[in-house]
């Protein structure tokens, strides 16, 4: 299989399954819904993230629409840059990780573009519909991720006589994201851990 066809289909696997468990998920669970699965360490919990990642939101009515502005030109750039390396002949692993990055900024980018406007809300009380007759909750470029996948591994109390921290409660993984946010993760940690390997076989 050429480096091209492995790009493009390692893309579009990430994507659709991305894609398939967000309108599973939105389609079947109203806000703050969770499954537990494995004995309650691994969680399906639907919440929608406006912003950023860890739900870090930008202020105002322009701020939504930036952000995907400013993730669409990112995924150019990626996009620009596989090119180039599928043109150099690089290692397919290496091919491999960059796709996923790509495929997981596409998939949230999908999110931000159309989710307002071919759902409706998901609230606490009501689960959202797909293409309502009413139209989407809002307007193009304001949609909000959608995230489920939440790992909490490791659940307690800090010790008393910790400062601050002294006998509240802490849990570890906190963060609840997506299959896309998985596929980042993924394709920069393989970067990172082999990346010598890449960057000598890219010479």
């Amino acid at each position: 299989m050429s480096l091209s066809r492995k790009a493009i289909l390692t893309v579009l696997i990430v994507l659709i399954v991305d894609q398939i468990v967000k309108i599973i998920v939105k389609t079947n669970m109203a806000l703050g819904d969770s499954i537990p699965i494995f004995d309650g360490w691994f969680i399906i919990r639907f919440i929608e993230n406006p912003g950023m990642a860890f739900g870090i939101d930008l202020p105002g009515f322009y701020g939504k629409p930036m952000l995907t502005i400013f993730r669409i030109i990112a995924s150019g750039i990626i996009t620009w840059y596989l090119i180039s390396l599928i043109r150099r002949n690089a290692p397919p692993g290496f091919i491999i990780c960059i796709s996923m990055i790509l495929a997981g900024a596409l998939g949230n980018i999908f999110d931000s573009l159309f989710y307002g406007l071919i759902f409706s809300k998901s609230t606490y009380f009501e689960i959202a519909t797909i293409f309502p007759p009413e139209g989407g909750y809002t307007n193009f470029l304001h949609g909000q991720v959608v995230d489920m996948l939440y790992f909490p591994l490791i659940e307690g109390t800090y010790p008393n006589w910790l400062p601050i921290l002294g006998g509240q409660q802490f849990v570890f993984f906190r963060p609840i994201f997506n299959i896309a946010d998985s596929a980042i993760t993924l394709g920069v940690l393989s970067i990172f851990i082999f990346q010598r390997k890449y960057l000598k076989e890219l010479k």
